[in-house]
């Protein structure tokens, strides 16, 4: 990103590459959120083995997007 830039070089020598450590961990925090935000998957449902099959309907269960500010639709 930053090539030939005797500033960005030197700061990574004195503090080390802070943007990568940060980008590594950022992507292993995502790594994880995703296995938690599952809950079908986590709680045991649609594995073969469970022995429960739930029916799968769309606009029911956990929605990744956030929600908006303001007051909840009732």
């Amino acid at each position: 990103m930053f090539q030939d830039s005797p500033i960005y070089d030197r700061l990574i020598a004195e503090r080390g590459d802070v943007p990568a450590q940060v980008r590594r961990e950022a992507e292993r925090v995502s790594r994880e959120l995703e296995l938690v935000m599952r809950p079908s998957q986590s709680l045991g449902y649609d594995r073969p083995h469970s022995g429960y099959d739930r029916p799968h309907s769309p606009g029911t269960g956990w929605q990744r997007a956030g929600m908006l500010p303001g007051p909840r639709p009732q």
